[in-house]
């Protein structure tokens, strides 16, 4: 994987698969996995997006390959600075920005603090951060420190997937891919997110932006992700009925062409 070092010194490694026309200069994607993911986590969405759009897919901080940050290196503005420091790096003045989850908080807080920046925002399965949902991040960052990543996700599983639904061996493969995150950088990471509400700064988001959320989601409730579509002045709000947390995992191609349409719609993407 390619890298490139922040501005605090640590290496962020990333991925990119551009299968753009070569003649036209392309525009960037930049695609924010969820905590306890990584960049491999989109790889059904590369083939669907990857004709229109540069697809950039960092691991963030601590995640995936990029090297784990110190005490004070895990904070939204550093996760945010980490995602314009990667535009920078690639050339891509502006940029459009979609994020799942946890990164999709970051997402919002891009498109918050650095709006000159950001085309278009997409936000999948994300509230205004953890704070207002119903996580309770002590017990989560203590469940995580005991029973290790995959164990704290083997025993909530139901939480985000369709068990009747998704394909036979997906979720060992969710779970394996999950715990290669370090149980300790992710209880870091919810208490981080746990203390985070940007609810009151939604109305500085100027771009267009679409939010998809699932309807049934003991993690964040639908009045909990509905602040997204009251708040920010141009949201196209879409509900996935019947689906717990991960839709980007357990429907990764209707996200990924919900993702298409939009840009389709809003900066005029075949």
């Amino acid at each position: 994987m390619p890298s490139f070092a922040a501005s605090d010194g640590l290496r962020l490694e990333y991925l990119v698969d551009d299968f753009t026309d070569p003649w036209k200069p392309p525009e960037t994607l930049l695609l924010l996995h969820a905590g306890m993911g990584s960049a491999r986590r989109f790889y059904a969405w590369v083939p669907i997006l990857g004709r229109v759009c540069r697809v950039v897919r960092p691991d963030l901080r601590g995640h995936g390959a990029s090297e784990v940050p110190g005490p004070d290196g895990l904070t939204l503005d550093r996760l945010a600075r980490d995602v314009i420091e990667l535009a920078d790096h690639l050339g891509a003045a502006r940029f459009h920005l979609a994020g799942v989850s946890g990164g999709a908080i970051i997402s919002l807080a891009v498109a918050i603090g650095y709006p000159e920046r950001v085309r278009t925002l997409a936000a999948f399965a994300s509230t205004p951060g953890l704070k207002p949902s119903n996580v309770d991040a002590e017990r989560w960052g203590a469940e995580i420190r005991a029973k290790g990543v995959r164990g704290f996700l083997r025993d909530r599983i139901a939480d985000r997937f369709d068990l009747a639904t998704v394909e036979p061996g997906f979720v060992d493969w969710f779970l394996d891919e999950s715990a290669k995150t370090s149980p300790e950088l992710l209880a870091r990471f919810v208490s981080l997110m746990a203390t985070i509400d940007l609810t009151e700064a939604l109305g500085r988001i100027r771009c267009p932006t679409l939010a998809v959320v699932p309807e049934h989601d003991p993690i964040s409730s639908m009045a909990q992700y509905e602040v997204l579509r009251d708040r920010i002045r141009d949201c196209e709000f879409v509900v996935y009925h019947g689906l717990p947390h991960n839709i980007a995992d357990a429907a990764p191609e209707r996200c990924a062409e919900e993702l298409r349409g939009f840009l389709s719609r809003h900066r005029g993407l075949a």
